[in-house]
């Protein structure tokens, strides 16, 4: 008995240790493993555009550690370019092969429309502030209310790129009866920068003029005079802060890694101690519809974004 069933098990045994042998000799060719996803897109290098909000220098030292975060979060070398003016930022986004720029809330409007680029994130200061205003505003001693008291005076603008410093003085003046500002005043003219403006009416170079108000308070802490000699005579509804924006064609892991390691910033202490030196508490996402306040501002003034001529006079 032990015998028949000895083979019976080789007769049923012998036939799968063939079929095992032919199947490990095949000539097909196996699949290969899949290959394991790398941990950054790949990217060397990543330009981004600062505009010139203040000092150049200042504003560059300002956006280091974000640049230093960002390289080491995506595995890249973040480059910062300053631009000497606002329009710039338009005209060298392709030209000088920008990814991303840290647009003002008119300048985004105006590459959204015209470059088509996305807005990712934009920081949050104290107090949960992600936005900002435009300021006019007038040295105390020049005695400035009204805008019949603004004739003959000098007023300065930042550039005709900016929401603060351009679209909310024009507002004002056409909601005040002014229809042509040049005829107006005695002189104005272009600071190239928030600082810049806000100083040259501080030392009595121009009598009144525009700004944002984060750059407004933000020197005043720094020099007391700003709050004492200086008064607001009226401000533009809030737009973004500066925002974060990059190319439409952009690999897009790269704008996921991008946005998620700014998003995530204050919830590590490496992020948080660049936030610290930059200045805000976080970043928070931002989209194109944020942009609303600034087409809504511009229809209401007559200026077409899509082919508006942002070249200083």
């Amino acid at each position: 008995m032990r015998l028949f069933f000895a083979r019976d098990a080789i007769r049923i045994l012998l036939p799968c240790f063939f079929l095992l042998l032919l199947a490990g000799c095949s000539d097909e060719p196996r699949e290969a493993p899949a290959p394991k996803p790398s941990p950054h897109p790949v990217a060397t290098k990543i330009v981004i555009g600062l505009i010139p909000e203040m000092d150049i220098f200042v504003q560059k030292k300002r956006y280091e550690p974000i640049a230093r975060y960002l390289s080491q979060k995506t595995g890249a070398v973040v480059e910062l370019k300053i631009l000497s003016r606002y329009g710039n930022i338009l005209d060298n986004f392709q030209s000088e092969g920008l990814d991303g720029a840290f647009f003002g809330s008119f300048t985004g409007a105006l590459a959204i429309k015209k470059l088509g680029v996305e807005p990712l994130a934009r920081p949050e200061y104290e107090g949960g502030v992600s936005t900002y205003y435009g300021m006019v505003f007038a040295r105390k001693d020049r005695r400035i209310k009204t805008a019949r008291d603004m004739k003959g005076k000098v007023f300065v603008f930042v550039d005709r790129a900016t929401t603060a410093g351009w679209l909310l003085p024009l507002y004002f003046f056409r909601t005040h009866g002014i229809s042509d500002y040049r005829s107006w005043f005695k002189e104005s003219y272009f600071s190239g920068t928030h600082e810049d403006a806000i100083q040259d009416v501080l030392d009595g170079k121009a009598d009144l003029g525009a700004a944002k108000d984060l750059v407004f308070y933000r020197l005043a802490k720094e020099n007391p005079r700003i709050t004492a000699e200086l008064e607001i005579l009226a401000i533009s509804p809030k737009v973004p802060a500066n925002t974060l924006a990059v190319r439409h064609d952009l690999d897009s892991a790269l704008k996921t890694i991008i946005t998620n390691s700014l998003l995530s910033m204050d919830q590590n202490e490496e992020g948080r101690r660049a936030l610290a030196q930059f200045g805000a508490r976080r970043f928070i996402a931002t989209v194109v519809q944020d942009y609303g306040p600034v087409i809504e501002y511009a229809g209401h003034i007559g200026l077409d974004l899509a082919t508006y001529d942002y070249v200083n006079d």
